[in-house]
């Protein structure tokens, strides 16, 4: 039954099934080796060693020749079975990982925001891994050890049916069916502790996350030890569920072992009083191991399964989660837009807390606006539902006179370009990093877009100029530096609608003059939202609109807003003050 739950990832071994298939044959054949090979050889020798009529000459060697022959059918056999399994396995790896990474790719923002970025990578990681193992493992010695305990048997079958006294030996194997019990008893609780192993491993991957990417405020704020308590615990919890875990499947081999032990001695003393002859001794326990081994793996397959199970279950918590921002079922064409904006009667909320009321607003092509107002005003909310980030839960929001509902979200996110607050690079070259904004440009569109954003004087002062490798996240460059390639981006990708989330809030005053002139120069004859924290970047806004609590509260030009609106005069004197101050 368990099993079934696998079934539907046994599809990525279609690819590879030729290789799976040779290497389940060989594995085959590594099982008639051990389970019916060896008896037959000790069976073979034992007389030869015993005996004082043995054979000589040639027949002894062809007798002889059966040892190097069996053992090259099982060496050989395990060999190709093992490779053929682990060249499967890793397909499957490979297939898994991409099929998880390609389903986070589609997901809405609100999904990250409700997952722990640490969680996500031991998933996609540590819990593909896990299914890999099982799937490959569980079908190998589904396969190979069952054919193992088969030829076993037949062998004892076929030398009880020449010797009635060997016939009482085979009462051994009815200890078979007894092993089944303690399976599945461990098997339950095996399911439930890698459950929780697997959860605690994903606490310990996000807390390293977390603390790897704030060295500098863990430095700055001397919490390296709080970090290290943190990961303490988190690392203790991850041990108390793996030890649990290892307790029950280690539990299991002794198990079987002790049912195997209870019936061995029956098995000598039929030997003892029917006096069975050497050689069928030494082939019958030969045989009667070769019986108990495989029951012994399936077992730890069994064991293998159930923790699979609990790392299925937190894949397909992935694979299986719905897109809050589902494509529209026939989506309409959508050529390049002038970029007017209307929000009409717009209600959203996350979860159950409502963040924008009744939002009626329209921006015209080519109109600047900037939004203004305290934090948690729904600013940065209002602007990520225009490339439909997240949904509206009531009202609408067109493009051009087209809901965006209707719209591809590809062909509506290529109309839009992002300046955010903090420029997300990728461990690329320069160049690299600024054709993101039209995958197709030429090594002249690219520096065409620098000298507009401010950049190429910079990037050519560098060492090895547009192929410098940025480092993970940008490291290698400053934030100035970062934000101009970052805007170098938005040029090149020539979208008539600009979203600038205070691109120049943790810039120094230099870096800031030189990026509000590339800036000037990207919002020319486009729609731009500016999301502003500090009022030097809305100087050149054709409209603000402020919001406080959700709401739209006033719109207009900054004189007219000074005047008329408390709450806009209030957040430009708390800022200008500060300025003085500092």
């Amino acid at each position: 039954m368990v099993l079934k739950r696998f079934k539907p990832y046994f599809a990525y071994l279609k690819e590879v099934r030729v290789k799976f298939a040779v290497g389940l044959l060989a594995g085959i054949l590594s099982a008639a080796a051990s389970g019916a090979g060896l008896p037959f050889v000790i069976k073979v020798l034992v007389p030869l060693v015993t005996s004082d009529d043995a054979p000589t000459g040639m027949a002894l060697a062809g007798i002889l020749l059966t040892i190097p022959v069996v053992f090259l059918f099982r060496a050989g056999g395990t060999y190709l079975n093992e490779y053929y399994m682990a060249h499967s396995g890793m397909h499957v790896l490979e297939k898994v990982r991409l099929s998880v990474f390609d389903k986070l790719q589609s997901l809405p923002l609100a999904f990250f925001q409700k997952n722990q970025t640490g969680d996500l990578m031991i998933r996609v990681m540590g819990d593909a891994q896990t299914l890999q193992t099982a799937i490959i493992s569980s079908v190998n010695s589904l396969v190979r050890q069952p054919a193992t305990l088969l030829f076993a048997i037949a062998f004892l079958v076929g030398l009880a049916i020449h010797s009635e006294e060997t016939f009482f030996l085979l009462i051994a194997l009815m200890s078979v069916p007894c092993c089944v019990f303690p399976i599945r008893l461990i098997g339950r609780k095996i399911l439930k502790k890698a459950t929780q192993a697997q959860q605690e491993a994903g606490r310990v991957n996000s807390v390293l996350n977390e603390n790897l990417g704030a060295t500098r405020e863990v430095r700055a704020y001397n919490l390296q030890k709080r970090e290290s308590i943190r990961f303490g615990e988190a690392c203790r919890a991850f041990f108390k569920y793996s030890l649990k875990t290892v307790k029950y499947d280690k539990a299991l081999t002794p198990m079987i072992e002790l049912v195997t032990a209870l019936v061995i001695p029956i098995a000598f003393y039929v030997t003892i009083v029917k006096e069975i002859k050497p050689e069928d001794i030494a082939a019958i326990l030969t045989a009667l191991y070769m019986c108990y081994e495989p029951v012994k793996k399936l077992g730890k397959v069994s064991n293998t399964l159930r923790k699979a199970e609990a790392s299925l279950n937190r894949l397909e918590y992935i694979l299986h989660s719905e897109d809050s921002v589902p494509e529209a079922p026939d989506p309409k064409q959508l050529e390049r837009v002038k970029g007017r904006i209307d929000f009409s009667g717009v209600n959203f909320a996350y979860d159950d807390e409502l963040v924008l009321r009744k939002i009626n607003a329209c921006i015209p092509a080519g109109e600047s606006v900037a939004l203004v107002g305290p934090s948690g005003a729904g600013k940065s909310t209002f602007a990520n539902l225009v490339p439909r980030f997240y949904d509206v839960t009531d009202g609408s929001i067109m493009i051009d006179g087209q809901d965006v509902r209707t719209l591809r979200k590809a062909d509506l996110r290529q109309q839009v370009a992002l300046v955010s607050q903090e420029a997300v690079l990728f461990g690329e070259s320069i160049a690299e990093n600024i054709r993101i904004g039209n995958p197709s440009a030429t090594d002249e569109e690219i520096r065409a877009a620098s000298k507009m954003a401010q950049a190429h004087e910079f990037i050519e002062a560098l060492e090895d100029g547009y192929g410098t490798q940025v480092g993970e996240r940008g490291s290698r460059l400053s934030g100035g530096q970062r934000q101009r390639i970052s805007i170098a981006r938005a040029f090149l990708k020539d979208a008539p609608i600009i979203i600038l989330d205070e691109p120049t809030s943790a810039l120094d005053a230099e870096s800031e003059h030189e990026i509000q002139i590339a800036l000037e120069e990207l919002s020319r004859g486009r729609t731009v939202i500016i999301i502003a924290h500090r009022f030097s970047t809305i100087q050149h806004a054709d409209r603000i609109l402020v919001f406080n609590a959700g709401e739209i509260i006033a719109s207009g030009t900054h004189s007219e807003l000074y005047e008329s609106n408390k709450l806009y005069r209030s957040l430009y004197n708390k800022q200008s003050q500060t300025k003085l101050q500092n």
